[in-house]
């Protein structure tokens, strides 16, 4: 479905109250229910020798803890009960949990707060398509699962005339904390040290606001992953486009606190695990962002 050439985590996500929005907007979203994926969860088996890997202080009581920004389909999102958490990273560590032997108990988050809550111990994993950088691995250990690059969005025919390499003077929305504030950050410099006005960013706290902003027209673009620009655009029925092709392809990563590399090993075979019996393709083909499958998982990549 996509030719890999970009990364995130950023910009994009289209939840129940994004879908509202847009809909307010005049875009005539469909039901969350309709989304790519939606459907019986793919179900995983445990392994005895996977689940003897983790350490006693996590299986203690039989569940890992995740934090997880739901703002951000079709990676993780809240279904239209508006609480139950769903996606395909969602389902996807489901089943790491599964072969783990435990279940995933996923908690609702701000994007920002995800990996110190990881390091305080109050979250026992990260996940919320994070792009691993260097950054995030000097805080934590990031266990690679996807890999994916950064896409533009416009109302659709883009009437404010926005280009990739030249958006001085435009306003462009992004979700805060994410590594698509410094790519916008890095262009608005490229056009002031040119003499020309600088991109006014706009930095959201959850990714359904930025998607409602360039629906409305209250800004003229959008960054975000790739998966999550083109669920955006597919939901809006027309009202928003594509711009370009995405770029700087760049791993997505579970997050584990830096102190846990047992646990982080043990996440990272399970990961393996689900590719080598299918069921890690399956969940992302479900989901229809197959083409961003990796083959050999890593922490720290």
């Amino acid at each position: 479905m996509f030719n890999i050439s970009g990364g995130r985590r950023a910009v994009v996500g289209v939840t129940g109250a994004a879908l509202l929005a847009v809909s307010v907007a005049g875009c005539g979203a469909k039901e969350a229910t309709e989304q790519p994926g939606a459907g019986p969860s793919v179900t995983a088996a445990a392994d005895s020798a996977l689940a003897a890997k983790v350490p006693d202080a996590i299986k203690a009581d039989g569940k890992i803890v995740v934090g997880s920004d739901t703002s951000y389909a079709p990676a993780e999102f809240l279904d239209t009960d508006g609480k139950t958490a769903i996606g395909f990273d969602i389902e996807l560590f489901t089943a790491v949990a599964t072969k783990l032997g435990l279940k995933a108990e996923f908690v609702s988050a701000d994007f920002g707060a995800i990996i110190t809550g990881v390091s305080s111990g109050k979250y026992e994993v990260g996940v919320s398509s994070f792009t691993v950088n260097g950054d995030r691995k000097a805080q934590a250990n990031m266990v690679s699962y996807y890999q994916v690059g950064t896409q533009w969005v416009t109302k659709k025919g883009n009437p404010a005339g926005v280009s990739i390499d030249n958006a001085c003077g435009k306003k462009i929305a992004v979700q805060k904390d994410t590594v698509q504030v410094e790519d916008i950050e890095k262009r608005s410099k490229t056009c002031t040290d040119a003499g020309k006005p600088a991109i006014t960013v706009e930095q959201f706290p959850g990714q359904d606001a930025a998607t409602a902003a360039v629906a409305s027209g209250k800004d003229d673009a959008m960054l975000a992953d790739y998966p999550v620009g083109v669920y955006a655009v597919t939901k809006s029925e027309g009202a928003l486009d594509l711009l370009d092709k995405m770029y700087e392809a760049a791993p997505y990563g579970y997050v584990v606190a830096k102190d846990q590399t047992a646990f982080a090993e043990a996440v990272r075979d399970a990961t393996k695990a689900l590719i080598a019996d299918g069921t890690y393709q399956t969940i992302l083909d479900k989901w229809k962002v197959g083409d961003g499958a990796i083959t050999d998982p890593a922490i720290n990549p």
